[in-house]
């Protein structure tokens, strides 16, 4: 006869199982080719935002870096390997993100490197000047759900590399 014990020991090794499963299905949608992690670099001078997604992206996989600001970007990417994916914020103190975003194209800082912007700015003059220096996407914050922004990112990688 299964005693009370036996049956909860049970149900939670289950769920620990289901857990792992669900964690290895999400941290192996991040990976390249290769096997190895995708690097990703957040650039936003809103601390709260740096770590909400660093969060959200290394638990979905991702290798992830950031910098508050642009020239702490500038910086890293000329000191550090060229992450995979560049997420970057338009409103930022001193060098915007679309100003980064012509700087990084014009000098070909990291031309292999996926650009993504992710910021509240939906203007379309803000959109066509991203467009005008090929970034691989646009995603508006505030109409985009913290791992919408994770998948839809995941969605713009998988696209490029394809």
């Amino acid at each position: 006869m299964t005693d009370q014990k036996d049956i909860k020991t049970e149900t939670v090794e289950k769920a620990e199982v289901e857990t792992v499963k669900k964690e290895e299905k999400v941290v192996s949608m991040a990976l390249k080719p290769d096997g190895k992690k995708v690097s990703i670099m957040l650039v936003d001078d809103d601390k709260f935002l740096i770590d909400m997604y660093s969060l959200k992206f290394a638990k979905s996989g991702f290798d992830v870096k950031f910098a508050m600001d642009a020239d702490e970007a500038i910086k890293k990417l000329h000191d550090e390997p060229a992450p995979d994916i560049l997420l970057l914020d338009v409103i930022m103190p001193g060098m915007t993100g679309l100003d980064l975003l012509e700087h990084i194209r014009k000098e070909k800082l990291v031309p292999n490197t996926i650009v993504v912007m992710l910021t509240n700015q939906g203007l379309a003059n803000d959109i066509e000047r991203a467009r005008k220096y090929d970034v691989n996407g646009y995603i508006i914050k505030a109409t985009t759900i913290p791992s919408e922004v994770v998948s839809e990112v995941q969605n713009i990688y998988n696209n490029c590399i394809a």
